[in-house]
């Protein structure tokens, strides 16, 4: 594993200043996505907790979402709208490959991503109502992490045209992913058992499982229909992932 791989991620993934020279690949960005989602929904959460302890809880929501979006650059916002546009319309697999490589986004990927923004809002209002409601946020970022991170799988197929899907195609082994996904469902049951109690260890853990299997339907009906996976693709599987993690927790909490 590179000693460079985190800040490669952070590179790509984030709008962190990184040096040059220490970014100069693209191998270590998905191996090192959680450890960057760990940092991210670590700053997420600080903002949501002060908004929402300084003014109210939907303040906290939004800015825990405008920090995202700050921080990614709006990536992955960008990706889904992309994918979006991409999937919705009924037209053939060149025809999608050449709409989300345009610059501008149509209806579907505007309904997509304001629909996909107000259901984070409402969830995090509900869940920051909540003392560990910020546990729940950073659990859903790291997971979105997670999940893009098995786009890098061997095997995993690359939509023609996708320069980002073949440069980090395989760049994942299935036991750093495993040893990434049993970590972080140690870390964010335990974490809920300490702070709420183990009904809230298990809703953590349900909102973990519920973002993968939501991002692997999305990923698998990408595959299909696009050919590949490409990084718009990426960028989709984990805002659809925090998304969903977001919302089976704020119905379980």
């Amino acid at each position: 594993m590179r000693l460079t791989g985190p800040l490669e991620s952070a590179a790509l993934l984030t709008a962190v200043p990184v040096p040059a020279r220490a970014a100069s690949s693209t191998r270590g960005v998905l191996p090192w996505a959680p450890l960057v989602g760990l940092v991210l929904g670590g700053l997420a959460a600080a903002a949501a907790v002060a908004g929402a302890r300084a003014i109210s809880p939907l303040t906290g929501a939004v800015l825990a979402v405008v920090v995202l979006a700050l921080l990614t650059r709006g990536l992955h916002l960008d990706g889904l709208a992309d994918t979006a546009d991409g999937l919705g319309p009924l037209r053939g697999r060149e025809r999608a490959l050449q709409v989300m490589h345009q610059s501008d986004v149509g209806p579907f990927g505007v309904v997509t991503l304001v629909l996909t923004l107000l259901l984070q809002v409402a969830c995090l209002t509900s869940l920051l109502a909540h003392d560990a409601g910020w546990l729940a946020l950073g659990t859903a970022v790291v997971t979105a992490r997670l999940v893009m991170s098995r786009t890098g799988l061997p095997g995993v197929a690359v939509a023609e045209g996708s320069s980002l899907g073949a440069s980090v195609a395989g760049t994942v082994s299935r036991s750093w992913l495993t040893g990434a996904t049993v970590v972080t469902l140690m870390l964010a049951g335990g974490g809920a058992a300490l702070l709420r109690g183990p009904e809230h260890a298990a809703a953590t853990v349900g909102s973990v499982v519920a973002g993968w299997v939501a991002a692997e339907v999305l990923h698998r009906r990408a595959v299909q229909r696009l050919g590949g996976t490409t990084g718009d693709v990426m960028g989709a599987t984990g805002e659809v992932a925090t998304t969903t993690g977001l919302l089976v927790a704020a119905a379980l909490w």
